[in-house]
């Protein structure tokens, strides 16, 4: 099966053809391209077309920088990461890592701050989307329900995260590929427009730094989450072709390539646009719309239109990613006997985890419905960087020469080794203490639910099954 054909047969509405290519089990289909294709889709929506305003709202128009240190901070979760999928090639992610590294009560607890982070950046995304939605009914003046329509793209990403991976990818690649492509075209416009006053980004971000670094620290740990879809490839690892080579190169060619385009892209939005126009004139709140307010401003109302609609399509696409991540963690945690078995029931048809996908996109409407859009992304935030420091910690403990980790073997080892885990893990700590009660408050709170999940589940059938090996043998 080839991207090119499946996406073919959907356009010509060959439902059929296309389910029997997705109809397979859980298995190894995805390269290194394929990757990182669901990787940057994973990272590229709200952190691209909401985020920056938010930032904004926080240190003014040097948000490059605080872009610029979140990608540098996540560098040494990448590396930790990088190393520990290397040794553990499975769907997961990081809840394996930290499981397997501490045992199954913390790895309890990071499971489920994973599958929040994740689906809280899914949530993100489509509060987020319906800014954009607004955008495109109002130009033509259609009176729409912004919930209903939310609620029906939560209802679609379900329903294609069932479908199979295979399908996610093939939905995502063009939307992907067309929406960079043409930011990044009216960015190089822009940066030889005699208009870009490069000085305002400059002076924006040295001024803050050299005057309140607290804030560009701030600003950083708030668009943090924009990084979080470079795990997804550790989260999928079981799926990927060649896991000893390209899950590593993945993550980190993903986090070049990432941080490179919100820098760029930033820095000339800041320069191109003088005066606080991410800020919304009627009550002074971050608009949701920055990507929008930047191209209406440097292009026309019609190009802003246009790159709307394809905002809107990827940060379905980046919702679609994350909750395909998010659910993964429930159903390795389900295979370990931490959550209920049924969670690590797959599809009869599609052979994917549908309870967890289920579970996962319930969550996200109940999120969506009852959470501040800011809040949202400050907790997704929160939940990776601690997790993050965990991945740091869990490398220096695995590489401990003691005859209980003998059997960590990873393919790929972090340079630097242990400075790099040493400062990923002080500059985490700081960030999430940066950023207020609100996150420490979710950070407790995680650690409060796992516990009992733990203590009120787990601990029993893990025991069970950790006696009885032979019981959960498929």
């Amino acid at each position: 099966m080839s991207i090119k054909s499946t996406t073919n047969k959907l356009l010509k509405g060959d439902i059929s053809g296309v389910v029997s290519d997705v109809k397979y089990t859980i298995e190894r289909t995805l390269g290194l391209n394929g990757v990182v294709i669901v990787t940057i889709a994973a990272s590229i929506g709200s952190g691209l077309f909401v985020l920056p305003s938010f930032a904004a709202a926080v240190m003014g128009p040097g948000i490059w920088l605080a872009f610029l240190l979140a990608g540098i901070v996540f560098l040494p979760g990448t590396l930790s990461k990088s190393e520990l999928a290397s040794a553990m090639p499975e769907n997961g992610g990081a809840y394996v890592y930290v499981e397997r590294s501490f045992g199954p009560l913390v790895g309890t607890i990071s499971g489920l701050g994973l599958w929040a982070s994740f689906l809280l950046k899914s949530a993100f995304a489509l509060i987020g989307f319906s800014a954009y939605m607004y955008v495109v009914t109002n130009y033509f003046d259609v009176e729409t329900n912004s919930t209903l329509i939310i609620m029906s793209a939560l209802a679609l990403i379900i329903f294609l995260n069932i479908l199979g991976i295979k399908k996610v990818k093939a939905f995502q690649t063009p939307i992907l590929a067309l929406t960079t492509a043409l930011i990044v075209i009216i960015c190089i416009i822009q940066l030889f427009d005699g208009s870009t006053d490069f000085s305002r980004p400059l002076d924006g971000a040295f001024d803050v730094a050299k005057d309140d670094p607290t804030l560009v620290a701030e600003a950083a740990a708030l668009v943090f989450v924009a990084y979080a879809g470079i795990y997804k490839a550790g989260a999928i690892g079981g799926e990927i072709k060649q896991p000893e080579k390209n899950l590593h190169r993945s993550m980190l060619i993903s986090l070049l390539l990432i941080t490179v385009l919100y820098v760029f892209v930033t820095f000339i939005m800041m320069a191109s646009v003088e005066g606080e126009w991410w800020l919304n004139s009627s009550d002074g709140t971050a608009r949701e719309d920055p990507i929008f307010a930047f191209v209406d401003a440097v292009a026309s109302t019609k190009v802003g239109l246009a790159l709307a609609m394809l905002a809107v399509l990827t940060m379905i696409s980046g919702a679609l990613s994350g909750l395909l991540a998010a659910s993964r963690f429930l159903f390795a945690m389900a295979k370990d006997s931490l959550l209920p078995g049924s969670l690590g029931d797959t599809n009869k048809k599609f052979e994917t985890p549908h309870w967890a996908i289920i579970l996962t996109g319930v969550t996200m409407g109940v999120c969506i419905l009852t959470l501040p859009v800011k809040d949202v992304a400050k907790l997704a935030s929160g939940f990776q960087i601690m997790v993050i420091v965990a991945l740091n910690i869990s490398v220096i403990l695995l590489r401990q020469d003691k005859p209980e980790f003998a059997w960590y073997q990873p393919t790929f080892k972090s340079p630097l080794y242990p400075w790099v885990q040493i400062f990923g893990t002080i500059a985490g700590a700081y960030l999430v203490v940066i950023m207020g009660e609100k996150a420490l408050i979710g950070a407790l709170a995680a650690a409060v639910i796992g516990l009992a999940t733990y203590y009120l589940y787990g601990k029993k059938s893990y025991d069970l099954e950790t006696s009885n090996p032979e019981s959960g043998e498929e």
